[in-house]
């Protein structure tokens, strides 16, 4: 078991308390304080554009210093300081300066944390779903909770509901130290030369691709559950229903990434999601198909995720840990997510919200041969 179990959980806990309230219920503030929706859609397309950015800057910052702690509280800071400018001001250049900013900084941490956590586990992944699982815990409890809280209140009060859960992940950043790092022989591998391999290549397009499959839950799914005649509480449950899923994943996935390994459990995760978005778009209308579809959830995302992880200690352990854990989050979530929210976005429009799920099928078949090619090349190099 980790030392730092409870500091790493608690983080964890909440950042994505923190990015689960504001990503989901921005939008609403926006709204109130005169936002067009156009003007709401380029503010919230920050989250995404930020997580190119962002990570690298800092994992590059982190790595470099070799301070990641000293690091992550300094984000942590700015991100607070940055977060002040949703209490004052009303106008769009206002809000658009401090997304940019609150986004540069809180972008980077999530990357930093778990290249800390794999520092102290020494590729020994045993307890990482155990650690993990509490940022989805923290996302859906922090939800659900300002969902009431929202009711009662106002939008005025996610600001203050955000920032208070800001100042938490500070105070756990506090509680954190610097893990020791494996030995390396020489100088420290150039990370160019890393990413110039095709396998590497290869497997951040996968990853890229999966997630851009994935953006046809996190930008439509609500939206199309409606238009088929289901109401705000089913659709709440569908969301609540895959968290779990997630979360119970996380939790038992030990044993499975020892037995199976990294690229027979991305295999499985590609063909549920192959399966799962074809059944979302073909079986809308049937509630059970829904469900199942939503168990799905534990495979594609957190089982992808893990055996992701996983397989990057093969190029980016040691110096470049915090690094590869920020190109990840760049190209997977912040350019495959950006683009593939765009292009599916243009299939709804061009040939109905049905096919935004097809597509996004396809996506994940596409994923699973970049995947293939990327294990293969590696073998060939090996």
């Amino acid at each position: 078991m980790p030392t730092q179990f409870f500091s790493f959980s608690s983080f964890l806990f909440f950042y994505y308390a923190h990015a689960g309230t504001f990503s989901t219920y921005a939008s609403l503030f926006f709204a109130d304080r005169g936002m067009t929706v156009a003007q709401i859609g380029v503010l919230m397309s920050l989250i995404q554009v930020l997580r190119i950015f962002g990570p690298n800057l800092w994992g590059w910052v982190a790595d470099h210093s070799e301070r990641r702690v000293i690091v992550l509280r300094l984000t942590g800071l700015a991100a607070l300081v940055a977060f002040s400018g949703f209490f004052i001001g009303s106008t769009f250049a206002h809000f658009f300066a401090a997304m940019v900013l609150l986004n540069l900084f809180t972008s980077a941490q999530g990357p930093i944390c778990e290249a800390l956590m794999l520092s102290e586990m020494r590729g020994d992944l045993t307890h990482y779903g155990r650690i993990r699982l509490w940022g989805s815990v923290g996302f859906i409890v922090a939800v659900m909770l300002t969902a009431v809280g929202l009711d009662r209140f106002g939008t005025r009060a996610l600001p203050w509901a955000a920032g208070a859960l800001l100042v938490c992940t500070l105070g756990a950043a506090l509680r954190m130290h610097d893990a020791p790092r494996a030995g390396h022989a020489g100088p420290p591998p150039a990370l160019l030369a890393v990413l110039r391999r095709r396998e590497v290549l290869a497997f951040f397009l996968s990853s890229a691709l999966m997630i851009a499959a994935h953006t046809s839950l996190y930008t439509f799914y609500s939206l199309y559950l409606e238009r088929e005649g289901y109401n705000k509480t089913v659709i709440g449950a569908m969301w609540s229903l895959g968290v779990l899923a997630e979360v119970l994943l996380f939790y038992f996935q030990a044993p499975l990434l020892k037995r199976w390994g990294a690229w027979r459990l991305l295999r499985l995760a590609f063909a549920a999601g192959v399966l799962r978005f074809a059944m979302i778009g073909a079986g809308a209308h049937f509630i059970v198909v829904l469900v199942l579809a939503q168990l799905l959830h534990a495979a594609t995302f957190a089982l992808h995720h893990s055996a992701c992880v996983l397989a990057m200690q093969r190029w980016f352990a040691g110096p470049l840990q915090a690094r590869g854990q920020a190109l990840y989050i760049s190209l997977s979530y912040g350019v495959g997510g950006s683009l593939g929210g765009l292009f599916l976005a243009q299939c709804w429009e061009g040939m109905g919200p049905g096919s935004v799920y097809y597509v996004a099928s396809a996506l994940a078949l596409l994923a699973a041969g970049a995947a293939a090619l990327s294990f293969r090349w590696q073998r060939a190099a090996e």
